[in-house]
């Protein structure tokens, strides 16, 4: 018979399959929990990043516009000013005059008039389109232009609306608020001014609420704003949710009040010897919670942000120029701004 050859045949063993596939499996299973851990730990960076960025940006708000409460000026749309006719003093009477724009101004405002010897400061008793009314004890006469400058100086006082009576949150023994409307407290701060730079008076009124809040149902910080403030029967809105600039606000640890204002305040000669109350400090602190659980405690995670001297640079300068004694023309507070508080 003839010769057969053996063929041989290589391969691998079921032994060395179930190896194999063993390793495979302990290989994919160390790389599967590594990439889910990968990912709830960027879960977690999100979340908090998100909450970070949330309330700097509230807390670089406040911070501008705290700064800036307080400031007078007259939009510069309609610059330069300028009273447009002659006058000729009159200490005991009030004259209504021409002028080339009224915008923002109100009764009570003290605007500065002229330059040189014949400069001075006259206390608005009326406003309308067109003329305002006050009392000149000098005479501004000019044969070429018949014009006469017209500026305003000085800064609100109450920029920062002082805070109401009985608060743990301001200065202890502090002279509060007392009206017109309501000072500020320690879940609502009131400040109103030129804050924007553009000389159009705004009143801002922010709001947190953390009285009822908890991890399931945190509370919120708001922000309502009223613009052209000061001219009457300017109503403040009703507060929607667009207004908000936090929901996910917890209350402050180791504080004893509920609140998120805290307010320096300090006093100053006014009329007649009477002490005005100024606040030339606020400190804000805020606690909030990320808005979705963390994906490896499967908690709310939270962080609290602590601003503890922002100063209200124009109010601060009224209280230090009345302090020494110089003349820091305190705007008074315009009549529709305290319709709003």
């Amino acid at each position: 018979m003839p010769s057969m050859r053996q063929k041989h045949h290589s391969g691998f063993t079921l032994m060395e399959l179930m190896v194999s596939l063993a390793v495979f499996l302990v290989i994919t299973s160390v790389v599967m929990s590594g990439m889910l851990q990968m990912m709830k730990t960027q879960g977690s960076v999100a979340n908090r990043t998100e909450m970070h960025t949330s309330v700097r940006s509230a807390t670089e708000l406040l911070q501008q516009e705290i700064g800036q409460a307080g400031r007078v000026s007259l939009p510069a749309a309609v610059l330069p000013v300028n009273i447009t006719q002659d006058i000729t003093a009159n200490p005991t009477t009030a004259q209504t005059v021409s002028i080339s724009s009224t915008l923002n101004m109100f009764p009570q405002m003290l605007l500065d008039i002229d330059a040189g010897q014949n400069f001075e400061v006259v206390t608005l008793t009326a406003v309308a389109p067109g003329t305002i009314t006050a009392i000149f004890t000098r005479s501004h006469i000019n044969p070429t232009t018949h014009t006469t400058a017209v500026q305003v100086s000085g800064a609100f006082g109450t920029g920062i609306v002082p805070p109401a009576a009985g608060l743990n949150c301001a200065t202890p023994g502090y002279l509060a608020y007392s009206g017109p409307g309501t000072g500020s407290d320690c879940n609502t701060l009131k400040l109103y001014g030129d804050i924007n730079g553009d000389g159009n008076i705004v009143y801002v009124e922010y709001k947190c609420d953390t009285a009822n809040a908890s991890k399931t149902s945190p509370g919120y910080l708001y922000r309502n704003q009223v613009a052209d403030a000061v001219v009457v029967g300017t109503t403040k809105p009703a507060v929607t949710p667009a207004m908000y600039l936090l929901n996910n606000l917890e209350k402050n640890p180791n504080q004893a009040w509920d609140g998120c204002f805290t307010y320096q305040v300090q006093n100053a000669p006014g009329p007649a010897g009477n002490p005005v109350a100024f606040v030339t400090d606020v400190a804000l602190t805020l606690t909030v919670q990320t808005q979705l659980r963390d994906p490896q405690t499967n908690d709310f995670q939270n962080e609290t942000k602590a601003l503890l001297n922002i100063t209200p640079r124009n109010v601060f300068y009224v209280w230090e120029a009345t302090s020494l004694g110089e003349v820091p023309r305190n705007q008074p507070m315009p009549a529709n701004i305290a319709s709003l508080l």
